[in-house]
């Protein structure tokens, strides 16, 4: 998908309506996403879902939703966008994972939706939200969020990284949680002594 200044457009695969053209047939040319025309100020696509923020600081989100990763409260596919419970405004970032949707609001706090089976919504359960859920302790003081298949990270606004979710590959930098973790690096080595 990409945004442009006459809206959003995608292409490729759409057999769950994550294209937002109203139809499940595959493009190989952009094609406008219904309802999305000026008025989105970002993209994020997923595995089989794509959510985008308004200019009001709203979410919506299409496509796939068999784990609730749209945010509507249900697990039906969507073909065009609906909006995510609660999410007309506030919110100034949203990112999307493999299964699961998190949105970064105007007061620093972190809400996350859809699959949780490995603890990648963050609210220190596994179980699975059809609709947005605060991310344990972090209600303020959060500058960014990105999300990868089956876990989320966020950037504090005093530069650490906390993650949590899945942590099968290390992606945590630090042992399992599903609720946020601190990031811990690598102290730089001293120089050589002469």
């Amino acid at each position: 998908c990409a945004l442009t200044t006459e809206g959003v457009f995608c292409w490729g695969t759409n057999r769950y309506g994550q294209l937002g053209d109203g139809t499940t047939l595959s493009r190989s040319t952009p094609v406008a996403v219904n309802g999305l025309s000026t008025d989105v100020t970002s993209v994020a696509t997923g595995f089989l879902h794509t959510c985008a923020r308004t200019n009001t600081g709203g979410v919506k989100c299409w496509g796939s939703n068999a784990s609730g990763e749209l945010g509507d409260g249900t697990t039906t596919d969507r073909l065009t966008p609906v909006d995510v419970v609660g999410m007309t405004s506030g919110i100034d970032q949203v990112t999307v994972g493999g299964n699961h949707s998190c949105a970064l609001t105007s007061l620093g706090g972190v809400l996350c939706w859809g699959l949780n089976d490995r603890g990648q919504l963050g609210d220190g359960t596994t179980t699975t939200h059809l609709t947005p859920v605060r991310v344990s302790g972090l209600d303020t003081g959060i500058a960014s969020i990105s999300a990868g298949a089956h876990h989320t990270c966020a950037v504090t606004t005093s530069g650490s990284v906390k993650c949590w979710g899945a942590n099968f590959a290390g992606q945590l930098g630090v042992n399992p949680g599903w609720s946020p973790v601190d990031v811990i690096f690598p102290e730089a080595p001293l120089p050589p002594l002469d």
